[in-house]
């Protein structure tokens, strides 16, 4: 099969087309044919950084961590599946386990849905690692009706999936954005949109709650942006976060009374642990988006598997908004 091979870590990743063997699905996997895989900030990360991410696979790697296609085969104790299947999940791309910019990848069934009927395989492609993150931390914080939540970032990858989970859970949603394109698409998605950019914490904290903070901020950006978040969330409020690879002041979380939930989706694949609760999420997703409380906000950007560093690169510029997709070769 034809895969796109990660040769060379470093700042400009480098990448080759190769010929390699194709997968077989072993107990308990499944076969897919790739119709469609998305770049996310970990393979930004794991291209750039090598081996000082522990998760970084070793050389030569194939890498994709999600993916959308259709069921070629089914390996011995899988239920539920059958050849001709359409699926996604996220299932590989890091430290042993082989990804999917590949024209096949044999992945875990644990970690794999039937995709929602309503989408595309492209569109399907875009959700995986993002909505299941994004479910997890509305999950841990609870997020339900009556609340007030803000989400930063809301326009990105994580954040448009939470965004819209968290209207469809009933809660007053804020999102945060730094254009008009971004703060447009906030609004269509049922948030209120706040400029970053023109808006400081103190002031969007007074407009739209009088000053006591939300219930329940969900931090995307990361990195000092925390910081924000802490100062954001009312007394005893919680803050999800995803990115926490840094050292970082707690003192406001503790004088606030604060609950910090971070989101690491990752787990299940690198350790092998519950990952049947990702199933369970993809499966949730998929029924959501059929009944209408979910759309994947694509990037409108074109790239083929071929050109993943130019992808990659268009990620880390931050011109991006929503997710990234790949197709075909």
């Amino acid at each position: 099969m034809k895969a796109m091979v990660l040769t060379q870590y470093g700042p400009q990743a480098q990448f080759e087309l190769r010929d390699v063997a194709t997968p077989q699905p072993a107990a308990g996997q499944v076969l897919v044919r790739v119709a469609a895989t998305s770049v996310n900030t970990v393979d930004t990360m794991i291209g750039a950084m090598g081996k000082d991410l522990p998760l970084s696979p070793d050389l030569p790697a194939i890498l994709g961590m999600d993916f959308a296609g259709t069921i070629e085969a089914v390996g011995d104790a899988v239920d539920g599946f059958k050849p001709g299947d359409e699926v996604y999940g996220c299932a590989g791309g890091l430290a042993d386990l082989a990804g999917s910019q590949a024209e096949y990848i044999a992945a875990d069934a644990r970690l794999v849905a039937h995709k929602p009927a309503s989408l595309s395989l492209r569109q399907a492609a875009a959700i995986p690692l993002v909505g299941i993150t994004a479910l997890e931390g509305l999950e841990r914080a609870n997020v339900h009706a009556g609340q007030r939540v803000l989400i930063h970032g809301g326009s990105g990858g994580v954040g448009h999936v939470a965004v819209q989970l968290a209207v469809q859970r009933g809660a007053e949603v804020y999102a945060t954005g730094g254009n008009d394109e971004a703060l447009a698409a906030i609004k269509a998605m049922g948030a209120t949109p706040i400029n970053y950019q023109t808006q400081g914490v103190a002031e969007y904290v007074e407009q739209y709650t009088d000053g006591a903070g939300f219930d329940v901020v969900y931090d995307t950006v990361g990195n000092t942006n925390l910081l924000k978040s802490f100062e954001a969330t009312a007394l005893n409020g919680q803050v999800v976060t995803t990115t926490t690879l840094l050292n970082l002041d707690l003192s406001t979380a503790h004088l606030r009374g604060l609950s910090l939930h971070v989101v690491f989706m990752l787990i299940p694949m690198l350790h092998n642990h519950q990952r049947e609760v990702h199933q369970r999420i993809l499966r949730d997703i998929a029924r959501l988006t059929d009944e209408g409380h979910y759309k994947p906000l694509l990037d409108s950007s074109t790239f083929s598997v071929r050109e993943v560093a130019q992808a990659h690169q268009h990620l880390v510029s931050g011109k991006a908004m929503g997710k990234i997709v790949l197709e075909g070769f």
